[in-house]
């Protein structure tokens, strides 16, 4: 049984354990049915999410020419802080940055290797929490615009993590730690615009991923360098998928790619 399609992040759907599906143009693969499997994946081409060509993959599943140039690569995607769309000021294309940056957002606390305070858009959780490999997350405020969440997130950097060890998450070497109380001790250092958003009556949210087992040392497989690959798959965290042998493989990191993946046995 062989698929062949351009590599997106898989869509989930948040049960217990969460529902992961491979998503391509015309077909698609619900990969918790896999585990336990032998499949081979193997490197096609590269295919730019935008501009569809067959040109090397620079970032977020873009060429280097789409990167710099459409809107949903502009530098405010990854620093929310740097949005403009409530002040009517474009960056790239007024109409997106308003469609994307004028609803609601949320500032929240994950731990996935650690406790880390990140964004997303409101209509975005759990799954932003998912493609973490979060085991628990919480709220911390709901505010109606990105640039708000932020300057929010900017503030609560200085006294909580804004990154994921990658490794730490995939090994499952996790703490379970209390996010009401960790939420309860960060809202002292909210900004003031964003004060009146605090969330203080949610409780936190647990995430269980699909996994057999877990890697001791995780090493990532590289398309560029090995462009073909087989192994048992073990469990789905994250956007990762866990091979048997160690080898992770990181699908959200891999957008772009066309990919045969063949269930051989």
């Amino acid at each position: 049984m062989g698929y062949q399609g351009v590599l997106t992040k898989m869509e989930t759907e948040f049960t217990s354990p969460i529902q992961y599906y491979l998503v391509f143009e015309i077909d698609f693969i619900h990969m918790n049915q896999l585990l336990d499997k032998n499949l081979r994946i193997k490197f096609i081409k590269h295919q730019c999410l935008n501009c569809k060509l067959d040109r090397p993959i620079y970032r977020q599943g873009f060429c280097r020419t789409c990167f710099f140039e459409i809107p949903q690569a502009a530098e405010w995607i990854m620093k929310p802080e740097l949005s403009t769309a409530h002040l009517d000021k474009e960056d790239r294309d007024l109409e997106y940055e308003k469609k994307v940056q004028l609803q609601p957002h949320v500032v929240y606390l994950a731990n996935s290797s650690n406790v880390k305070v990140g964004v997303t858009r409101k209509s975005q959780v759990p799954t932003r929490w998912i493609d973490q490999g979060a085991h628990e997350a919480i709220e911390i405020v709901e505010v109606p615009n990105r640039y708000l969440a932020g300057i929010t997130e900017v503030a609560l950097k200085g006294h909580v993590s804004d990154k994921t060890n990658w490794r730490t998450m995939l090994k499952n070497e996790i703490v379970d730690q209390d996010l009401v109380e960790w939420r309860n001790k960060l809202k002292e250092y909210i900004p003031d615009e964003a004060k009146e958003y605090y969330i203080e009556t949610n409780n936190e949210t647990n995430l269980e991923f699909p996994v057999l087992s877990y890697p001791e040392k995780p090493k990532s497989l590289n398309l560029d360098k090995t462009p073909e690959f087989a192994g048992i798959l073990k469990g789905i965290k994250g956007q990762y998928l866990i091979f048997e042998d160690d080898t992770v493989f990181n699908i959200r990191a891999n957008e772009g790619y066309v990919i045969e993946l063949k269930v051989i046995s």
